[in-house]
């Protein structure tokens, strides 16, 4: 891993053909946006973004020669890239994790107001959307994964805002903090920004969520109520971070780590709602300044 990762750093050439295989391949989201992220944290701005830029031609590039989409691969490295290179840009600008996760909160919370100021009422947009997913669904022969779409297609669409924020938003932190840690097995580079383990989203992002969850329940508002799952959900990394905490102080095996996150795909809404009040109640409490209180 470490020879991969001062591979990518030690020549620009080796950041842009890193950057161009790997939009190509089947988790290009994940790994391409954890090289971006990499490329800043190691490298600055600058040439991360001509790197970018470079890339995104080389195979716009290709694509024209194959007769292939040039948008779509435009479009994939803008959707890839350009958020992993602006939450990393932040954290090495801060020199913080823990602010520019912080902010990345207050964006996705901002975002998910922007949906009712632009939309007025997303629910039209919401059911077109998921309109056109079923339609797609049976072209591709997947009819039982259609007809179940289109059954619970009533119960979702007042569910989508929140679901669409809060998925994005938890895919591009984790992409930046998979770049995060790849960066850190370079020679000298362990913890530069703060550990993720200490990442705490503090008390005024939990009282952001509990006001708008007592509005919320007062007014009957769905816009509200989409805003404070938001507001609760986010917390579900302030309580990964705890295990991994744990596992720092040697209170956590890294079995038990790793076997959590091996069943994260299978049981991710009850892991990730037990983590949003293991790290909701942490911000009141903070848990962990307890913990090294009572050791000392």
């Amino acid at each position: 891993m470490q020879a991969i990762a001062l591979w990518l750093v030690a020549r620009p050439q080796n950041g842009v053909l890193g950057l161009a295989l790997t939009l190509l391949f089947p988790l290009s989201p994940v790994i391409s946006g954890l090289i971006m992220a990499h490329l800043v944290f190691a490298s600055g701005v600058r040439t991360p973004a001509i790197q970018g830029v470079v890339a995104a031609a080389v195979l716009a590039l290709i694509a024209l020669i194959l007769s292939a989409s040039v948008m779509q691969i435009v479009a994939s490295a803008v959707t890839w890239w350009l958020p992993a290179f602006m939450l990393a840009a932040l954290a090495r600008s801060w020199r913080s994790m823990t602010l520019m996760l912080q902010t990345s909160v207050i964006v996705a919370l901002l975002g998910t107001l922007g949906f009712y100021v632009v939309l007025g009422d997303p629910t039209d947009y919401w059911n077109e959307s998921i309109t056109v997913s079923i339609e797609l669904a049976r072209q591709a022969g997947l009819q039982e994964q259609a007809d179940l779409l289109a059954e619970s297609q009533s119960l979702i669409v007042p569910q989508m805002t929140m679901l669409f924020v809060f998925t994005a938003w938890s895919f591009y932190v984790m992409v930046v903090l998979l770049g995060y840690l790849f960066f850190q097995v370079l020679p000298g580079k362990k913890s530069a920004y703060g550990r993720f383990c200490d990442l705490n989203f503090g008390r005024v992002l939990a009282g952001i969520m509990a006001v708008t969850s007592v509005a919320a329940l007062v007014s009957g508002s769905v816009m509200l109520q989409n805003l404070s799952f938001v507001a609760f959900a986010v917390f579900w990394l302030q309580g990964l971070a705890i295990l991994h905490w744990l596992h720092a102080e040697k209170k956590l095996p890294l079995f038990v780590v790793m076997m959590i996150y091996a069943l994260l795909p299978f049981l991710n809404v009850l892991l990730v709602l037990t983590f949003a009040v293991l790290g909701y109640m942490d911000a009141w409490f903070d848990f962990r300044a307890r913990g090294r209180t009572a050791q000392a």
